[in-house]
């Protein structure tokens, strides 16, 4: 009953066909999935009431009537009244405001699908970054955003266009939202929604900018026709947000973020089964199922695998840039399914489908859409090696038994590595759990102190490795880290491993000393996790350890897997 139910409107019968006419719906909306409506203790800012709307994939039915697919575009406009004092924003390319009546004025000129329609309204104020671009967010995270992006946005764009094509949209604006913004960050044309969580992890800011920059193109200039391809404009933008990268952090940083992801993927397909469905790049959707929930690993990086190896098919991948731009210039403001990219390409290469590359045995184009499992084949990241192997090389000292390499192992100064490098061998560490306890002891005296004061990212891995490995001597960062968070990607992994194994009572403790600074759709998923049914241990006294911490005012996003059910951290929450 969350997502309504239809509207039927009966035409006159003296309408001619192609008559224009118009229909007025009058409707009253306050509350549904779409809009998030926060008081002002759930901001940073602490001090005026916020709201946002969040439409992917199908809630936007609960903003406003529309025909919520995205195989249907239109253009729109909107009048917003708002109190003094509160900035309306929306995903428009003019806007105007009547300081006097406080009347907002927006207008979408291109035609978009419904749920790219967005609207953000809080204490926000902004400045300038680059000649097309400027930032939004509130008063006390603006510097900390100018300082991360001034500038460098527009280095993305104008790398984007020498691969793409011109940037369609006018103005390329970001707007950093509350961190009950329950995902990472959200491709609404013109205005970008982002988490401020982000802020604090340098490289996942980059890579997920750029995500949504590469939709730009991918997703809201051409767009999947039906839920059931959401891999057109995932695995398409994932591709273009690679190129991007190689061609403004060089290869080596790619390589190193693809392998970062493909792990993810391979995790997942451990924890689904290589026959679940839902790996599929078409996925049959059942009437009554939330699209939403067809979105995971696959989406994104079995289509990305799948448009990689049509570029290698092409033997330049500028053979392949050139297809792509005579793509967008063809279905440009339509929207699309799989069989329109592959004709395409077929068509823009004949001496490809001279050679009946679409049939070529166990790489049949059909197979790759409608075959589960892995990936039919995965890109080369031998041009990351210099990144990656000495993550592979640490991985096995502390993994090969005995555990006699403790000294080599220990002189690896985690602080001189990306944030890539580091996740990803916190990640294979955390495959492992629960490791043997003299490991775990090594480990916690050799890298704790160091990674308390990394990014979130990093952090909530190692807290992890915590957790599953039932090391009380940190547990006590735990509930420092969980009494600073607000964040849905940084409370619910760590709630789910608190619950999943002995520490159910101590999560319970935690939870009812900070359940008043999360929002109530947050409260209420962990509240769901505790209550899963496992009979609780006495509580832990964690009192005796010191639990003050610096202030923590930014998170970052996760996108975890392991090894319980599938959850929030088995999926990458970009949209």
């Amino acid at each position: 009953t969350d997502y309504g139910s239809s509207l039927t409107v009966s035409l006159p019968a003296a309408l001619q066909p192609h008559q224009p006419f118009q229909i007025i719906v009058r409707y009253t909306t306050a509350d549904g999935p779409a809009i998030w409506w926060l008081d002002p203790e759930l901001t940073y800012g602490n001090a005026k009431p916020f709201v946002f709307t969040q439409g992917h994939s199908v809630c936007n039915r609960s903003f406003f009537p529309c025909f919520d697919t995205p195989a249907v575009k239109c253009t729109y406009s909107a009048t917003v009244k708002a109190p003094a004092g509160i900035q309306v924003l929306m995903s428009a390319t003019q806007s105007s405001y009547l300081e006097e009546e406080g009347v907002y004025q927006f207008y979408m000129e291109y035609p978009v699908p419904a749920y790219l329609v967005a609207l953000v309204a809080g204490d926000l104020i902004h400045a300038d970054i680059g000649p097309r671009s400027r930032v939004w967010a509130e008063p006390c995270l603006l510097p900390t955003a100018i300082s991360k992006l001034s500038g460098i946005v527009e280095r993305w764009l104008t790398a984007a266009e020498s691969l793409y094509g011109p940037y369609i949209w006018g103005r390329y604006d970001i707007v950093f939202l509350p961190p009950s913004f329950p995902i990472v960050a959200m491709e609404n044309p013109c205005l970008t929604f982002i988490i401020s969580s982000i802020l604090e992890s340098d490289e996942f800011l980059i890579i997920d900018v750029i995500h949504e920059v590469a939709h730009s193109w991918f997703g809201n200039a051409v767009t999947n026709a039906t839920w059931e391809e959401m891999w057109l404009s995932e695995g398409l933008a994932t591709y273009a947000q690679r190129r991007i990268t190689t061609e403004t952090y060089g290869a080596a940083f790619t390589c190193l973020e693809t392998a970062f992801r493909l792990d993810a993927l391979h995790r997942q397909m451990k924890l689904l089964g290589e026959d679940n469905p839902v790996s599929k790049l078409q996925v049959k959707l059942e009437p009554g199922v939330n699209p939403s929930n067809l979105m995971n690993l696959f989406t994104y990086e079995k289509g990305y695998c799948f448009v990689y190896y049509l570029s290698q098919l092409c033997g330049d991948p500028r053979h392949f840039d050139s297809f792509l731009r005579a793509y967008i210039e063809k279905y440009k403001f339509t929207s699309v399914v799989a069989q329109d990219l592959l004709d395409s390409f077929l068509n823009f290469f004949p001496e490809l489908k001279e050679q009946c590359v679409e049939s070529k045995a166990g790489l049949e184009f059909e197979r790759w859409l409608n075959a589960t499992g892995p990936p039919l084949a995965e890109p080369d990241l031998s041009q990351g090696s210099s990144l990656t192997r000495p993550v592979e090389t640490l991985f096995k000292l502390w993994t090969t038994e005995p555990l006699d390499s403790v000294a080599a192992a220990s002189s690896v100064d985690l602080t001189k590595w990306r944030t890539f490098q580091t996740v990803l061998f916190l990640d294979r560490l955390l495959d492992g759990s629960p490791l043997p306890h003299e490991v775990i002891k090594k480990l916690s005296e050799c890298y704790s102190s160091q990674l308390d004061s990394m990014n979130a990212e990093i952090r909530i891995r190692w807290l992890q490795i915590v957790v599953r490995n039932d090391y009380y001597p940190d547990l006590y960062k735990v509930r420092r880290f969980l009494e600073n968070q607000m964040s849905r990607m940084y409370t619910i992994p760590l709630y789910e491993d608190l619950c999943t194994g002995t520490l159910k009572s101590f999560a319970l403790e935690i939870f009812y000393q900070t359940q008043n600074q999360l929002h109530p759709n947050l409260r209420k998923t962990i509240q769901q996790i505790l209550s899963q049914g496992l009979n609780p241990l006495p509580a832990i006294d964690t009192t005796a350890v010191t639990t003050d911490t610096p202030a923590m005012v930014l998170e970052d996003k996760v996108t975890e897997a392991t090894n319980g059910a599938i959850s929030l951290r088995d999926v990458n929450v970009s949209a």
